[in-house]
């Protein structure tokens, strides 16, 4: 397992707790977790990254919730990290299907957070954990008390979305699940040139985490395969379904980032109408990574999470 890193650009927050966490399916993640920085102690923040990213990434938004109150469990996804990966090419970010990843969700609920964190339990997800963390929301009643989602990933746009999901199917039934997806490959997304991103305006914290995949490269992944995409598309047809948003059962928070590329923030609209429980902030200007953008886009994120929060 990869011990937490370091850097004078990225320093790890105090009190950090590293260890490994067996899913039920034999996987072994990489999780940490950190207490409160002040009392009273509020309960405990649990961190779900997107995809490509690592636990390194969001040591900012630990100390930023520590301060807060908040004790903070954060760990890396199956395929990705510091975690197990799934195939032999260690570059590809590949998973069969979304439902794996709740798995990994609900493994560090029962083995770190659960026994060691103070309660109550809010998620705090980004892109593709906003997608796992509504997949196991319907699982988890009387684990989590609420959750904020950051530019959730429930769909994309652009003129062959609709086909996407019987293309990839297809590519998978001739055995080409595990190929990188058309145009993709091996470069860790993390560490591609600044200029011309779409994630983050902010030059500052997009160098800070391509030092991390500088420092140590075995933590970065390349582009997705086109297993990955067709597990993608099956977890959107499960949001579109009609009564998946009317049933989640905790308040959610969801902040949509405006001048968003990557996910779709129609889609993300339309399924917040049907949620019984929701708040929504949209955040004009942003790019995708709201947490890891300019302050000028952070700081009425986290105006937002701390009302949010502080509701009964």
């Amino acid at each position: 397992m990869i011990e937490l890193i370091d850097l004078p650009v990225n320093p790890l927050p105090s009190g950090a707790v590293c260890s490994p966490v067996k899913t039920r399916d034999g996987i072994t993640l990489r999780a940490a977790h950190w207490p409160a920085a002040r009392h009273p102690v509020r309960g405990t923040v649990v961190l779900l990254h997107g995809r490509t990213e690592f636990i390194e990434k969001y040591f900012e938004t630990v100390e930023e919730l520590t301060r807060r109150g908040f004790a903070v469990a954060a760990f890396d996804w199956r395929g990705q990290g510091g975690s197990d990966r799934l195939l032999k090419d260690r570059r590809k970010g590949h998973v069969d299907d979304f439902s794996h990843y709740v798995l990994d969700l609900d493994a560090v609920m029962s083995e770190i957070v659960l026994p060691d964190c103070p309660p109550p339990y809010t998620i705090l997800a980004h892109s593709t954990g906003g997608a796992v963390a509504l997949l196991y929301a319907h699982k988890a009643r009387t684990r989590i008390d609420r959750m904020v989602l950051s530019a959730p990933f429930l769909g994309i746009d652009g003129r062959f979305s609709r086909w996407l999901g019987g293309l990839t199917g297809f590519l998978c039934y001739l055995g080409l699940a595990e190929f990188y997806v058309p145009g993709g490959g091996a470069t860790a997304l993390s560490s591609v040139p600044f200029a011309g991103n779409i994630v983050t305006s902010d030059p500052r914290r997009y160098a800070r985490q391509a030092a991390v995949i500088d420092a140590v490269p075995a933590l970065g992944i390349g582009s997705a395969t086109i297993g990955w995409v067709n597990a993608a598309t099956r977890a959107f047809k499960i949001f579109q379904t009609e009564d998946f948003a009317r049933q989640i059962p905790v308040p959610v928070l969801i902040a949509m980032a405006g001048a968003d590329k990557v996910v779709s923030n129609r889609t993300i609209e339309n399924f917040a109408i049907r949620m019984k429980m929701v708040a929504s902030v949209r955040l004009p200007g942003s790019r995708h990574e709201i947490l890891m953008e300019r302050d000028i886009f952070r700081d009425p994120f986290w105006a937002a999470f701390d009302e949010f929060c502080a509701r009964r």
